[in-house]
């Protein structure tokens, strides 16, 4: 089963984080993709370079910026293949952004066309 992990965290911890942070990122990502949960990922820009869509009317209308102003932003996801959601936990877990702030995992719903 396929999940994403939503990783949200703090820009004001990041900065503390430096260097090793991304160090442990790219020894998550090797390890995932060892172990076959790796299904993809990637890191988001910043919020501000957002532009949120709404269709209100019939109508489009957008708006730069983030959706919510929050403490806490999404900064990247991963997809992770697993056999189950305890086994999906055990891998969200290990992403080090989880360390400064929080991974929040959700089971894919597949659409059968």
């Amino acid at each position: 089963m396929k999940y994403i992990a939503l990783i949200y965290y703090d820009p004001a911890e990041a900065p503390q984080s430096g260097g090793s942070m991304n160090e442990a990122y790219i020894d998550f990502n090797r390890r995932a993709g060892a172990a076959g949960v790796l299904a993809g990922g990637d890191a988001l820009q910043a919020p501000a370079t957002a532009t949120v869509v709404r269709m209100r009317g019939g109508e489009a209308q957008t708006m730069d910026g983030p959706f919510a102003e929050t403490k806490e932003q999404l900064g990247g996801y991963y997809l992770l293949d697993c056999a189950d959601l305890d086994q999906a936990l055990h891998w969200a877990a290990q992403i080090p952004g989880a360390r400064i702030g929080a991974v929040e995992v959700r089971p894919l719903m597949i659409f059968n066309a």
